[in-house]
């Protein structure tokens, strides 16, 4: 939701910014999570269930805290938005980073998300994990290049009432893969 914030208020290099640091604390995160399930992955096994519902937990929390709250928005004139560059933004690129690895959510959903494609795809290797990484970031690049050209497009149409609601979508579905997750959990017995 921040990314989607950066290019409601500063256009598309506001929220590419915001992207280009998020894709990479996801991508740290996943090679952490992936090298930890390649190097423990009977002890990630055998503690899947568990992971998976504290993962989903997290996943519903952050769904419920994006549903209740309410943004604040200050957009850039569309003139000045359109002078603006990537480089006016890159501080955006290290905060969103931070921001991202120090989230439990993320890390947590990760690692669950890891403990979990174990069940379709098998990891032999390093290079099998570091193809997964690239496969997550490439396509989380793609998805914020899209989002932040489509925003910033119509960007104009936004107020707080408008975000708001997007958040509370947002929220809901969160919240809806946390308890997939558990009902992922829940169905095949929940052995913990």
């Amino acid at each position: 939701m921040l990314c989607i914030q950066r290019a409601i208020e500063r256009g598309f290099g506001g929220g590419i910014a915001a992207g280009i640091g998020s894709v990479m604390g996801d991508g740290l995160i996943a090679l952490m999570a992936g090298l930890g399930v390649g190097a423990v992955s009977g002890a990630i096994e055998s503690h899947r269930a568990i992971i998976q519902m504290i993962g989903g937990l997290a996943l519903i929390v952050f769904g419920i805290k994006l549903y209740i709250t309410t943004p604040r928005i200050r957009p850039l004139s569309e003139a000045d938005a359109a002078k603006a560059s990537l480089k006016d933004f890159v501080w955006d690129i290290p905060q969103t980073f931070f921001l991202t690895i120090t989230n439990p959510g993320a890390l947590l959903g990760l690692f669950a998300v890891f403990s979990g494609v174990s069940t379709y795809v098998e990891v032999h290797s390093n290079i099998d994990v570091f193809f997964m990484v690239a496969a997550i970031m490439a396509g989380s690049m793609t998805w914020w290049v899209f989002l932040s050209k489509l925003i910033s497009r119509y960007r104009h149409i936004f107020d707080g009432d408008k975000l708001h609601t997007i958040n509370r979508i947002a929220g809901i579905l969160l919240a809806g893969f946390g308890g997939l997750l558990w009902v992922e959990v829940i169905s095949k017995g929940g052995h913990f």
